[in-house]
Parts: structure tokens; sequence; C-alpha cells
């Protein structure tokens, strides 16, 4: 633990940010890590609860070792602090950064007063551990013979193809896309992750023996029966990424896009590609879905100069304190706010979407709806309530369904792959649960193509999870 005292005497603190005014002028990211001083009193603030709900189910989950490294950096010892975080997260900066912390939710002072500063000082660990350079390959002492494909090249596939490598086995990840890194890289944009995070991290799993293809749609490029002949074992790792869509009047008007077309192309023009971007601005902008990935839309639209950014979502307006249906430990239903929307947009709560118009050319120029309201399950029109908003670029970000089913789990379909109800893959056919085997022999599956949408450092988890199943499945079930 911290010190004994220290979340009486330490307040929270949070990390510095520029201000939004200057932040929206670029794509760099605009938080600080703490300075030493202020991360060894955030760490004081850890106070000997017991049971630290704040790494257990309702938690990390990744399994992080919290009060052991809260305690180090109150301590002043800062490699053994990385040391600690190291041996549960492959890519702290990436959960440093990006995670909405359910860390935070659990921990016990939360009770009281506000909680450990968690992510913050765990972003620190990380920032400090490559400043000083301890962050190397981890190369295996020896080389098991056997070859692992791992298709996809997300959080998930990249922890799993580390861990798998670190192991002793030859691994190959395979993307479809022109970069590594999946939506890390053209899903998120770059003022809340540069993307040096991932070639640095890319770089040391080269050296750690990692080979990465690029430009491969595995199940296109060639098939799903190639693939189980050379290689040992394969981890599908290839998200989920068939976004949900708004079937009303009007969605085919000109204007209307995916989310991910718009963050994706604005992410490769960051990047210096030259390629034409969705340009919000001097537009009226609608952000259809509540979610992280709306939110990006609205920062990344007033990076454009957009006229106005408005974000509408279906479900009421959270209390700005936790919900009695979320009691704690478990991650709180309530209101939040992003960085992006600090950086001005206009929420609707309780809208639905009803149509879109259009001019003569078939551009949108306005949505129109009404306020709803829940009952027995079913979100009803309330009279009276019905408004038309002008609207010249719409953006549809009310998440994904489900991974994309052609081509490679096509593919594996016609092996025997299984999938569940929801269209995930099927994976838990293995001799316990939490096995990661599909019901193909010798693939496994982890992260979003398993479980769903869900968050990065839940991929990370399955990932390493993953990893440690194949692994056990090459050194004794092969052999046997």
């Amino acid at each position: 633990m911290g010190k004994p005292t220290g979340f009486l005497e330490f307040k929270k603190e949070y990390l510095q940010k520029i201000d939004p005014k200057e932040r929206v002028k670029n794509y760099k990211e605009f938080e600080k890590p703490f300075p030493e001083a202020v991360a060894k009193d955030q760490g004081a603030r850890c106070m000997d609860c017991g049971i630290p709900f704040c790494h257990g189910d309702t938690g990390c989950p990744v399994d992080n070792l919290i009060p052991e490294f809260n305690d180090f950096v109150y301590r002043g010892r800062w490699k053994e602090a990385w040391e600690n975080l190291s041996k549960t997260n492959n890519f702290p900066e990436f959960t440093g950064r990006l995670c909405p912390a359910p860390c935070e939710s659990a921990c016990t002072l939360g009770i009281i007063e506000p909680p450990v500063s968690i992510k913050s000082i765990e972003r620190t660990i990380i920032d400090r551990a490559w400043e000083e350079g301890w962050v190397i390959p981890q190369t295996p002492v020896s080389k098991s013979g056997k070859k692992v494909a791992v298709v996809g090249s997300g959080p998930a596939g990249l922890a799993a193809g580390q861990q798998l490598a670190r192991a002793g086995h030859t691994v190959t990840i395979f993307e479809k896309n022109d970069r590594i890194g999946g939506l890390l890289r053209y899903g998120i944009p770059d003022f809340k992750m540069e993307k040096r995070h991932i070639d640095r991290r890319m770089k040391q799993m080269e050296a750690e023996g990692v080979t990465f293809k690029t430009n491969v749609n595995v199940g296109v490029d060639f098939t799903a029966k190639q693939l189980l002949a050379d290689f040992d074992a394969v981890v599908l790792a290839c998200g989920s990424e068939v976004p949900r869509d708004l079937p009303v009047e009007g969605r085919s008007h000109k204007g209307i896009h995916f989310a991910m077309e718009f963050l994706t192309k604005n992410n490769k023009h960051v990047a210096g590609d030259a390629i034409e971007i969705i340009n919000a601005k001097d537009k009226h902008v609608i952000v259809i879905g509540g979610g992280d990935t709306g939110s990006d839309c609205v920062g990344t639209s007033n990076r454009h100069g957009a006229k106005s950014v408005t974000q509408i979502e279906l479900f009421p307006e959270p209390p700005k304190e936790r919900d009695k249906s979320t009691p704690w430990p478990l991650y709180p239903k309530m209101y939040r706010t992003s960085t992006s929307h600090e950086e001005g947009v206009n929420r609707k709560w309780a809208v639905s979407t009803m149509g879109f118009k259009a001019n003569e050319k078939g551009e949108v120029t306005a949505i129109y709806g009404s306020e709803v309201k829940e009952e027995n399950g079913k979100f009803i029109p309330v009279p009276g309530t019905e408004f038309e908003w002008p609207a010249d670029l719409v953006f549809l970000a009310m998440g994904f369904v489900n991974p994309v089913k052609e081509g490679l789990l096509a593919d594996l379909q016609k092996e025997g792959l299984e999938l569940d109800p929801r269209g995930n893959v099927k994976a838990d056919f293995g001799t316990k649960a939490g096995s990661f085997a599909t019901s193909v022999p010798k693939v496994y599956a982890c992260g979003d193509v398993r479980r769903g949408q869900s968050l990065i450092v839940w991929a990370i988890s399955e990932g390493r999870k993953c990893a440690d199943q194949v692994h056990h499945f090459l050194t004794t079930e092969v052999e046997a």
C-alpha cells in the first residue's frame, strides 16, 4: 500500500491538459504525465483496503497489481513499478490513454472520496519506462519449432502474438490494412493516442521474433485451408467491424457516413497519406451515438472547424452521480464528459432519428425526429417534441454488431467453425472454461471477434489468456 494516511492528506489530481481552444488546432496528444512529486502523492492515496477490488472481477481485466505499483511509485521505486506493471499488461501506454478505468470505479476509496488516480499513474509509469530505456525486447531462451498465425493486429492480436513469441513460438501476424494496429491505428484519433506508441511496440515485437505481414486479407488473398496447412495453431483476433446501421428514410443521402469511414480517412491523412478526407469544415455535423466512437467524431470535427457539432443519444441522460442500479464496485452508470466534449458540442439525450432530408443533388441537409421515452423496453415518441435540425454531415457511431463474416470466417465455416447467436466466433471448446478454442481443431479466437465489441483492456486480457491456452496446446497436446 501507499502511505497509511495518504488518502486523508492528499486530494485526487488529474493530468494537466492543454486548453481546448489551443489543442483543437492540431492532432497531438494534449495530456501530460504526472510530475514525480504529484505521482508520489497520488500513489500515497492507495489505502490498505484489505481486498483490492481494483484488480478483482469488477476491476482491471488484465489483473494489474495496482496496490503494488502505487506503493512503488509512492516510494520512488520507478523501475520496480514498471517491472510490476509489465507482468500483467503488454501495452500500458494504450490502456493508460484509452481505458475507461473500471479499476477506479472499483477503488475502495471511491466509496467516500474520488478514487485513486490509477489510470494516470499507470500512464506515468510507462511513459517514464520508455524514457529511461527500460522497455526492451524479451527474447525467448529457446525456440519451440512451432508456428502460429495471428489474424488481426489490434490489441488482442498484438498481445497474443507477443506472449507466444516470448514463449518461443514463431509468430506471424497478418493484417489486412496497410499498417499494424487495427482500430488502434485507424479508429482512435491521434489526439487521444499518437501512433508512435504502436510503431515502437511493433519494433520491440519484431526484435522478439514476430513477423508482421500487412495488406494480407486472410480468406481472400489465400484460403483458410492453406492457413491451417501452414501453421501449427491459428489465433483469430480480427475484431468486430460490422457497424450498426440506421435504416430510416433518407439513409442513402450523400453526407451520411459510418463513423469509422470518417475516422479512418482522417487518421490516414494525419499519417501523411495522400487521401481525400470527409471534411467537416464549416458544416453542421450530427453524430448519432453517445459512446467513445461518437466522441472521437466530435473531437475530429472540431479540429476540422465544423460550424456546429451535435451528438445525440437514444437513451435518457444518465445521472451526474453513480446510479443506484450500478452500486460500487460495479462500473457506474453516470454522466461522463470526454475531452472532446470539453472542446465544444451540443449533447442531446432521449432523441430518436426518424429520417433525413436532402437537396436536389441528394446531399443531406437536415435530420428530423422526436424525443422518446422508454416504456416496457421500447422507446416511444413523445408527442409535441418533433424537431428538424440542419445537417451537412451525419456520422453513425452506434457501435458494431458482429465480425465480418465474408472472407475468413465464411471460409472457416466450411471447415466447421461455429458462431454464437450474435454472430461472434464461438470459442470455448477446450477441456475447461475460457479455453478460447473454436470448433475447428488448432484454431483459437480472442478479443472482439469472440466476445463482441468491447474495451481495449479486455482485448489485451483476452489476447494474453488465449496465448496461454495456445502455448499449452502446442507444448502438451500436440506432443501427445
